[in-house]
């Protein structure tokens, strides 16, 4: 059975899948309607996440990867709502991996938290 699931950078190196972490485990959702995996990744992007792709993938594929990496899966049903929860981790690990050692230094050497950083950010986005 194909499914869909929400990839990001899907084609580079740096490709990533979209999962929800709850507790110490990771769980990657797979929508049974690509209508309802769009919608999902909207919700996300008005989450300030970047743009997912949605790739249709075999089912048992998904299942195989999420075993290799200790994940859990879920198979959301067409016509599902699902809602993405409302905190999001700081860093994707896709994001990690891209950075070279020197920029992850700088990041953690930054004079302001991130929590702070981050309703600068918004104060600012909010005078625009």
């Amino acid at each position: 059975m194909k499914v869909y699931v929400l990839l990001f950078n899907a084609g580079t190196d740096n490709e990533g899948i979209h999962t929800i972490q709850m507790g110490d485990r990771n769980k990657v959702l797979m929508f049974e309607e690509e209508d309802d995996a769009l919608r999902f990744g909207g919700l996300l992007e008005a989450q300030d996440f970047p743009s997912p792709c949605i790739e249709a993938i075999d089912d048992d594929e998904i299942k195989e990867f999420c075993r290799s990496v200790d994940y859990d899966w879920e198979l959301i049903p067409s016509g599902a709502l699902a809602i993405p929860p409302e905190n999001n981790v700081e860093e994707f690990e896709w994001e990690k991996q891209g950075k070279t050692q020197d920029e992850r230094d700088s990041e953690e050497s930054s004079e302001f938290p991130s929590d702070e950083l981050d309703s600068i950010r918004r104060r600012l986005e909010g005078l625009l």
